[in-house]
């Protein structure tokens, strides 16, 4: 996942817009590798970020309050499955 990516989350009220931009780390030349951190924004406003592991089995999402843990799962999930990561 070399590029952001727009996730629309449906909840109960709305439905949510959550850009997904991946952090990755810089190799020589051009190239980069994914580092399992990926940030999460809802327009401007940052809504913190979902860590996985090594292996991208588990994750960790840093920021309480902004999305519940069934909608970070979603959105972990998304990630896994859809990005090439």
């Amino acid at each position: 996942m070399q590029t952001q990516f727009t996730y629309v989350l449906d909840t109960e009220d709305q439905e949510r817009h959550i850009t997904i931009r991946p952090f990755p780390q810089p190799l020589a030349g051009n190239h980069a590798f994914v580092t399992g951190v990926f940030g999460l924004f809802e327009g401007k406003a940052s809504l913190g970020e979902i860590v996985f592991d090594d292996k991208m089995n588990q994750w960790e999402y840093t920021a309480a309050g902004n999305l519940n843990h069934k909608e970070a799962g979603q959105i972990a999930a998304f990630i896994k499955n859809h990005c090439n990561v």
